[in-house]
């Protein structure tokens, strides 16, 4: 269910959101920016699945690895 919010804003964010997302989709544009920050479950449940993705948790860990070996190299 949606629910209707009335907010104030300055008229030059108003502007460059009618420029740079559009008239019709400020309303969905403002909601994927606020959801992550206002729903921890989501955002738990996001990372959740991630974990549980294999081959990704193996890709990240070498990258991190990688990460860790360039660092090492630089001079202190």
């Amino acid at each position: 269910m949606q629910k209707k919010l009335t907010i104030t804003i300055d008229e030059e964010v108003y502007d460059g959101l009618q420029t740079v997302v559009g008239p019709r989709r400020i309303s969905r544009f403002i909601e994927e920016l606020v959801r992550p920050h206002v729903l921890d479950k989501d955002l738990e449940e996001g990372y959740r699945q991630m974990a549980q993705d294999e081959e990704r948790e193996q890709e990240a860990l070498e990258w991190s690895e990688a990460t860790i070996i360039d660092v090492s190299d630089e001079p202190r």
